[in-house]
């Protein structure tokens, strides 16, 4: 009878734990499919970037699922952030895309971001990005920053309101007393960029160096579409020599406030899943993502869509968003009026 209450024991503990998912013992995604949703059009540098990370990331985790990547644009990202955050499957087969301006939203008190940026399953950032505003020159054209200040600039934009086309000329305007205007409400950044060669616009914000070298080479080349200024904690002269943003700040006040708009440049093409993934599957997904990162068939395809490979941990990642959590409540009010129209 021992012997055999035994075995009914071995036996239902045999059975419990088959019952539990592979993952939840191991981690393993073998015979799933993890899908990433982004929240942007398909055509533009983000669906670019994953598709690119989509081709390769499932033979770093363990079970080799299929990635399958899903554009969810809409509200400047926040649809995609929202959907992550209070909707996604949270086994770590539902991952998403949105912009680092998103992730600021909670702070700046916009009741459509439903969610905690720091409660995200971070995995991490496949780029620590630079931002460019460029011109079509033209004449009576304004032709660097400066001239901003006393010339009407018109700016397209084909974001929504927390997108980087649509809040970087508002901190011009705002922060430095540039005479701009925007022109929102394109349906993407080919159109956006139509118009201000029709005319329509003088120039274009939030562009990555992903979009000048895939979509618009010659004309910056040729100095038909010249770039004023860069944004962010880093700078580049890979597209040739372009004044950052900081170099026009007149008081430690100002600096305090671009930081909190451009430091979050770290977060250039991040990855998350929803709150709650277990510990066992989010390690797995993190550690994919960093061996990817190193991977150099991924590197090899990356360099030649023109896709710029910088990451960042999701450890650098959750720094960066405590940081920011801890601002003082006076340099997150005057943000939220350097993007208020």
């Amino acid at each position: 009878m021992r012997t055999f209450l035994g075995i009914a024991a071995a036996l239902a503990l045999s059975a419990s734990a088959a019952a539990q998912t592979p993952a939840a013992l191991k981690g393993d995604f073998k015979g799933e499919t993890i899908n990433i949703s982004i929240g942007y059009p398909a055509g533009g540098a983000p669906d670019l970037y994953f598709r690119v990370l989509a081709r390769h990331y499932g033979r770093h985790i363990s079970g080799n699922p299929l990635i399958v990547v899903k554009n969810m644009p809409g509200a400047g990202t926040l649809r995609a952030a929202n959907y992550i955050y209070n909707v996604a499957a949270k086994d770590g087969t539902e991952l998403g895309n949105f912009s680092s301006s998103a992730t600021m939203e909670p702070l700046m008190d916009n009741d459509q971001a439903k969610f905690d940026a720091r409660r995200f399953s971070w995995i991490g950032s496949m780029n620590q990005e630079i931002n460019f505003c460029g011109i079509w020159q033209r004449p009576g054209a304004p032709t660097s920053f400066a001239d901003m200040l006393t010339k009407e600039t018109v700016f397209a934009s084909s974001g929504g309101l927390t997108s980087f086309g649509y809040q970087h000329p508002l901190i011009f305007k705002n922060v430095f007393g540039a005479k701009v205007r925007l022109v929102s409400g394109y349906a993407g950044l080919s159109q956006a960029y139509i118009a201000m060669q029709q005319g329509e616009a003088h120039g274009m914000c939030g562009l990555v160096r992903t979009h000048i070298k895939s979509l618009w080479p010659k004309d910056t080349q040729e100095g038909l579409f010249k770039l004023i200024v860069q944004l962010g904690p880093k700078t580049t002269d890979e597209l040739g020599p372009v004044p950052s943003i900081f170099e026009f700040l007149k008081t430690e006040d100002d600096r305090k406030v671009l930081e909190f708009h451009f430091n979050t440049k770290l977060l250039g093409r991040p990855l998350a899943g929803p709150p709650g993934v277990a510990p066992e599957r989010l390690a797995v997904l993190r550690k994919a993502f960093e061996d990817t990162m190193r991977d150099q068939e991924f590197l090899t395809e990356a360099q030649r869509a023109n896709l710029d490979i910088d990451p960042a941990t999701h450890e650098q990642v959750e720094q960066l968003l405590a940081r920011f959590a801890d601002y003082p409540k006076a340099v997150i009010e005057r943000a939220k009026l350097a993007v208020t129209r």
